[in-house]
């Protein structure tokens, strides 16, 4: 079994020290889905919720939030990250959220790309509120992280 990289010998919290590790081109993908009733995705479709665009604000509040993980995480590293893509696609039951983050860094981005995501499907909900009663967030996962050698 693995150990716990985030706890001192006394089980203390610490922030991992990722001094020695090289640096590498990290990239997470994470995936969401929030489910909505038939009227709210007409309402997004057509671009008639009140408060705006759901999807480009959405993506917006994605980006912004995979920027700003380490003041959110208290362990996580503040990283330079290199590119932050959040997509939004709009099914019959929901809205189904992906991003894509990279850095060239000594530690990995997932915190980040689940960050995008779960910002980004509560920035969907506070658009929807006020017309939608229903909205379920669900399948919050990371879907893969890499990492490549820089020769």
């Amino acid at each position: 079994m693995q150990e716990l990289t985030h706890t001192d010998e006394q089980g203390k919290a610490k922030m991992v020290d990722v001094t020695e590790k090289p640096l590498q081109v990290r990239i997470a993908v994470a995936t969401g889905f929030i489910r909505l009733n038939s009227h709210t995705i007409k309402l997004i479709r057509d671009n008639n919720v009140r408060k705006g665009d759901v999807t480009t604000v959405a993506e917006i509040a994605g980006i912004q939030a995979a920027k700003g993980t380490s003041g959110l995480i208290p362990l996580c590293h503040p990283l330079a990250l290199t590119s932050v893509d959040v997509k939004t696609d709009i099914e019959d039951d929901g809205i189904r959220i992906s991003s894509t983050v990279k850095c060239t860094g000594k530690t990995g981005v997932e915190m980040e790309a689940l960050t995008a995501v779960n910002i980004a499907l509560l920035s969907v909900y506070d658009m929807c509120k006020a017309v939608d009663k229903t909205m379920v967030m669900e399948d919050i996962r990371l879907v893969s992280k890499e990492k490549i050698d820089i020769e």
